[in-house]
């Protein structure tokens, strides 16, 4: 197919050139033969004699109808100086009007050029016949038509086959040197084996189940797969566009477009969105040794993050329980001690301060909140943060309706990792407490406030994000509750905010819509 398009190039360009040169050639000899006849007419005496003649078109005919077959021209005529045909060797055009807009022969000189006869574009010469005091009688023309465009092309034809067979020798070189640089640079692969392998790579592509998705050196999108869709919620539009013009989140387009965020051990680094909890992974992509872009795989880690904070809780039930088991165990000790000193008066005294303070904490709990599940677990917690010498108090302007149970395992969640973190903070505090109140007159609102140093302003956006934490490291990580409570309060369409309390501590609030 190459080696076609360079022989018809050349092909079109010889015949240009060569119809050119012929045309060129054409009107340079032709019109001085065209000049060269007319001026032999011109100087025929039985036309100078016979020109005013009444008979010349009879008289003078054998004089233009020689001049043509001598010339090889196909048209001879003489006419007035007013341009009037008077005698022609086409007698048709007796009467009829020489062209002469361009000619110079009616100011008493020679002249060849183009002129049009009847609608036909020809090549004339024309001179004039002058009197003896210098004035002109009379113009002879001689003018033949231009040759076609295949009698031009026809008459090149040498030339077309010598430059037909360069072009092809050229077509053939550039062929075979454009086929060793396509094979160098597919590796050896024709165009079967080519669309065989993207093909195949777009197969393999999106059949990941983790979301793969590549952005160049510009911070242009040049692959994404089904999964990456999905877990971004972008359409499979995106390639060729800006990752922060497609409608990512804030975190993941500013993720993708810096190197914010990759860690030199390769570790996924956990960004919360705004309905799912995304691992994702950054490297950089290289060709040939030079940086190209990056690749980006990601997970959704939601589910992992989900049971991660229902092993927490269950972890906060063991701890709880260890700790009232720890609570009744020194119970029962002194009321052992006091049944073998026989101190019986105190041994009902001890029991009835201890069955009020069970039943005054479930009351202040019982009161307000009627679902049983989060009832349960305030009670739990207040035994728990009281055991590491913390107050955690429900406010008396509480309320809490019984809850929908896929919604109470969500406020579960909310409040549990709400009050752990306060109790971890507020420990060793002065008068530590934390306060937890609930309101569902409109939607629904949980506050937990603590006593601890508070919340700088500048982590007050950070501390939901996947990893930041102020607590010492353990196995697994630590940073996932807050992260968890704005992908939980997220989904039901709320918002969380951390706010300072007048004694310095932090203040979460969730809004959940109704």
């Amino acid at each position: 197919m190459f080696q076609l398009l360079v022989v018809a190039v050349v092909l079109i360009a010889v015949a240009a050139v060569s119809v050119t040169q012929s045309t060129r050639e054409f009107r340079d000899i032709r019109g001085q033969r065209m000049i060269a006849v007319a001026e032999n007419v011109a100087s025929t005496p039985i036309v100078r004699d016979r020109y005013h003649d009444p008979f010349a078109a009879q008289v003078l005919a054998p004089e233009v109808d020689r001049a043509v077959a001598l010339s090889g021209a196909d048209l001879a005529e003489i006419a007035d100086p007013a341009g009037q045909v008077r005698v022609s060797s086409d007698p048709e055009r007796v009467g009829q009007r020489l062209d002469l807009d361009t000619t110079r022969a009616d100011e008493g000189r020679a002249w060849s050029g183009d002129s049009t006869v009847d609608g036909t574009h020809r090549l004339a010469g024309q001179v004039p016949i002058l009197a003896a005091d210098g004035a002109v009688l009379a113009i002879v023309s001689v003018s033949e038509r231009y040759p076609s465009l295949w009698e031009l092309l026809g008459g090149a034809g040498e030339r077309l086959l010598i430059y037909l067979g360069l072009g092809a020798v050229l077509g053939m070189l550039a062929s075979w040197l454009l086929s060793r640089r396509i094979y160098r640079h597919t590796r050896g692969l024709d165009i079967a084996e080519i669309a065989s392998l993207a093909d195949h790579r777009e197969a393999l592509l999106h059949s990941i189940r983790e979301g793969v998705l590549a952005v160049n050196n510009d911070g242009v999108i040049t692959v994404v797969n089904d999964s990456a869709c999905d877990l971004l919620g972008i359409s499979d539009d995106a390639v060729g566009r800006r990752a922060d013009a497609i409608g990512l989140e804030p975190a993941v387009a500013a993720f993708l477009l810096s190197g914010e965020g990759t860690r030199a051990d390769g570790s996924d680094v956990v960004i919360t969105t705004r309905t799912r909890v995304l691992a994702l992974n950054r490297r950089a992509a290289r060709s040939q040794g030079r940086r190209i872009g990056t690749v980006t795989t990601m997970r959704d880690s939601t589910e992992l993050a989900a049971l991660r904070a229902q092993l927490s809780s269950h972890r906060s039930v063991t701890d709880t329980l260890r700790a009232q088991t720890h609570e009744f165990s020194n119970q029962l000790h002194t009321i052992s001690g006091l049944v073998q000193l026989a101190e019986f008066d105190a041994v009902r005294d001890l029991i009835g301060a201890l069955t009020r303070r069970r039943a005054e904490i479930n009351e202040a709990v019982t009161q307000h909140v009627s679902d049983p599940a989060v009832a349960a677990l305030l009670i739990a917690k207040t035994s728990l943060a009281a055991e590491r010498g913390v107050t955690l108090t429900l406010t008396d302007d509480s309320h809490l309706g019984t809850l929908d149970p896929a919604l109470a395992t969500d406020v579960i969640t909310l409040l549990g990792n709400l009050i752990d973190n306060a109790v971890d903070v507020s420990v060793g505090s002065p008068a530590a407490k934390v306060g937890v109140r609930l309101d569902d007159s409109d939607g629904l609102t949980l506050a937990v406030s603590d006593s601890g140093p508070g919340v700088p302003v500048h982590l007050r956006e950070a501390i939901f994000s996947r990893g930041v934490t102020s607590k010492a490291p353990v196995p697994g990580g630590r940073g996932i509750g807050l992260a968890l409570v704005r992908l939980v309060t997220a989904q039901h369409g709320g918002d969380v905010a951390v706010t300072d309390t007048p004694g310095g501590g932090a203040l979460f609030v969730v809004n959940l819509h109704a």
